[in-house]
């Protein structure tokens, strides 16, 4: 009788938890179906790869290698345990059941026991990090608790069950259960029917301990579990940070960018629920590493909270489960009076939810806040993109509300006047070749009938003094090195990158559009730029609107024709150089070496890296249209990189980007160290060197 109603409660209690996670899940389901349908690119090798790097060998999660180390135990640790679990509830229905592994048991035992051991060490580290170091990026709440909280009570309740089991039944103690056995040890003098009582108290504990972690975790940060996956596999498969386009063609369209929540689309979502809330993007972001208000980390968070929110009030579905213990949360409650009007409207029906997204969840402050370096999204163990949302959201601040700082829409009317972010006479364009002095010649693509590269000098390398200086000592080196090229002059503009990245999609395309034009009329073939922001705009997003060039950046020519031999560097440089990563060298398109293999090519030079370097190199602050714009929070972005860089003593600090080697100037010029530290870009420290 008692195994009969024993068996009857079980299946009562499984069916209600699986109810409750099937519900949870489903009504996220459906919250994430509120977005637009994405154009997914269909490409399974590459997914299947993504997969397997990120999921199975974790490698962004083994960017850190503490947690990371720590995560793979308790993931891989689960999945073993997931055969152990199975056998142990069998073994409340059916006494003494074992798996049928025949003589292999033994070891099987063993190996869920030291499993089980090294889970509760990793669980146990985990509450060190987070409460005891207390890890800046960490939170440490009652939530943040409870996971720890259920998986060594899991951990316990199987070695309490096992122990008493083998009480139960009268085994004799065994070094391939060593742990349960020492806990049997300790109450060898207890009845087989206490044995047996207790067996399945704790076995119950675990059954039910295991279901409330199964409800838990869809509805908590560990929802990860079953989104991160998901979001891995539809990951997008553009070059890193390429942004979406809109089609103003679309005559539907009355609003751009995104300014509800359902405006992003399902895969953007998505990101949502799989946000770890690690904090390690918040950890690297320059913008909240220097005092400002955005965390890209809060950014996730607070949008996740609002869909689930806006979600339930249009679906009418309650996202917290067992709705009775959550009636009180604001989601349940919109989903009830949903359901409410639904009923006495005899149909569908959703009631007003008065949240913005834009102001109430997400203040400007934050949006105008981001440099767009990704260092986020490089972190991110679960591939999560923060950068595209706040464009988007830019988007429709500037296309839509009309909204921008005062800086921003300076930048853009002198783009749209005279095709440079200071309004300079376009005529002014040819200007820096005066400071060749008549040595080197610099055509312009009206004076040859061919050229090999077409030298795209931009805005920052036309007009700005410092910067000028750049494009003379690249000018110099393609001489040395006997490259064929020519320039637009007059007929240059912009790159458009500074309008796309403030939000400007429109003039973006306008911009891109005529220049591929003038390329396509000129019969450019290679494009050859100072410039990241312009290289990775032409390489990455131009070729969206019909751009077919090769686009390089000059480190990586330099470098090649070092190595070839055409350049030869000869002449000592003697300086103890650190090198600042540009972000759109970098995370962009993966150029870090070929600045270094520059500098290690010259003699004299001592290259000393920084604390934060490469992939982990921190923002100048100039990125995302910022290099147009004042800081009105913290500290200065490029003030705080300029202090990391003065850490490892430098007599120079060079870049290959002219907006980082402006902003490290300054930053050098703030600190008073502008007579002990050079600021160099790679062009002209190897040109100093032939």
């Amino acid at each position: 009788m008692l195994a009969l109603l024993n068996l009857i409660a079980f299946f009562l209690v499984l069916a209600y938890g699986l109810y409750l996670v099937c519900h949870v899940l489903y009504s996220r389901y459906l919250f994430i179906k509120l977005g637009k349908k994405p154009d997914v690119k269909d490409d399974f090798g590459t997914r299947l790869n993504l997969l397997l790097e990120n999921v199975v060998f974790h490698k962004k999660l083994l960017k850190d290698k503490k947690s990371g180390i720590m995560h793979v135990v308790m993931f891989y640790g689960f999945i073993i345990l997931q055969f152990g679990a199975i056998e142990l509830i069998v073994k409340g229905l059916v006494k003494g059941f074992e798996l049928p592994f025949g003589s292999a048991h033994k070891y099987f035992s063993l190996m869920q026991e030291i499993t089980v051991f090294l889970i509760l060490v990793a669980v146990g580290f985990a509450f060190y990090r987070r409460y005891i170091e207390k890890l800046k990026r960490l939170k440490r709440g009652f939530k943040s608790g409870l996971v720890l909280l259920f998986i060594s009570t899991l951990m316990a309740t199987v070695l309490l069950s096992l122990a008493f089991e083998q009480l139960w039944l009268g085994h004799e103690p065994s070094g391939y259960a060593p742990i349960s056995s020492l806990i049997a040890m300790a109450f060898a003098g207890i009845s087989d029917t206490a044995a047996a009582a207790l067996f399945y108290v704790f076995w119950w504990l675990h059954l039910l301990i295991l279901l409330a972690f199964a409800v838990y975790v869809p509805q908590s940060k560990h929802a990860h579990l079953i989104f991160a996956p998901v979001n891995v596999w539809f990951k997008k498969l553009d070059p890193p940070g390429k942004l979406s386009s809109i089609d103003f063609e679309d005559e539907t369209q009355e609003v751009f960018g995104v300014g509800r929540i359902e405006d992003f689309t399902q895969t953007q979502l998505i990101d949502l629920y799989a946000c770890v809330e690690c904090g390690r993007c918040t950890n690297m972001c320059p913008a909240s590493g220097t005092g400002k208000m955005l965390s890209p980390m809060d950014l996730i968070t607070k949008m996740r909270d609002h869909l689930t929110e806006k979600g339930a009030a249009i679906t009418s579905r309650t996202p917290w489960m067992p709705s009775f213990a959550f009636a009180g949360t604001t989601a349940n409650q919109l989903a009830l009076q949903a359901s409410e009007v639904a009923a006495a409207a005899e149909g569908a029906a959703a009631v007003a939810y008065e949240k913005n997204l834009i102001g109430d969840v997400i203040t400007e402050q934050e949006l105008w806040a981001c440099t767009t370096c990704r260092n986020c999204e490089d972190q991110c163990p679960v591939m999560n993109e923060h950068v595209d949302k706040i464009i988007d959201m830019r988007r429709y601040l500037v296309m839509t509300e009309g909204s921008m700082p005062q800086e921003a829409q300076r930048a853009l009317n002198n783009i749209e006047r005279q095709g440079n972010p200071w309004g300079i006479n376009r005529k002014d364009r040819l200007k820096w070749i005066e400071g060749l002095n008549g040595q080197y010649d610099v055509p312009t693509v009206q004076q040859v009938e061919e050229f090999e590269y077409l030298f795209w000098v931009g805005s920052m390398g036309s007009f700005d003094n410092r910067s000028q200086k750049i494009t003379q000592a690249f000018v110099k080196l393609m001489h040395e090195a006997g490259v064929s090229f020519a320039i637009l002059g007059s007929e240059e503009k912009n790159s458009g990158d500074t309008a796309r990245r403030i939000g400007n999609e429109f003039l973006f395309q306008q911009l891109a559009q005529e220049n591929i034009a003038l390329f396509q009329a000129y019969g450019v073939k290679k494009i050859v730029t100072c410039d990241p922001h312009a290289y990775n705009t032409f390489k990455n997003e131009y070729p969206e609107f019909g751009l077919e060039a090769e686009v390089y950046h000059h480190s990586e020519l330099l470098a090649q024709w070092v190595k070839e031999g055409r350049l030869k560097p000869t002449k000592e440089v003697k300086e103890r150089i650190t090198y600042h990563d540009s972000c759109y060298l970098g995370r962009y398109n993966e150029i870090y070496d070929k600045p270094r293999q520059i500098l290690t090519a010259i003699p004299g030079v001592e290259i000393v890296e920084m604390k934060r370097s490469g992939c982990d190199s921190m923002c100048c602050g100039a990125g995302g249209g910022l290099m147009w714009m004042e800081e009105h929070e913290g500290t200065r972005i490029n003030v705080a990189r300029t202090e990391q860089a003065l850490e490892v003593n430098p007599t120079a600090i060079a870049s290959a980007c002219p907006y980082c080697l402006t902003m490290m100037s300054d930053g050098v010029k703030m600190k008073e160290m502008e007579d002990q530290v050079k600021t160099r870009d790679i062009a002209e420290i190897l040109a100093d060197a032939i």
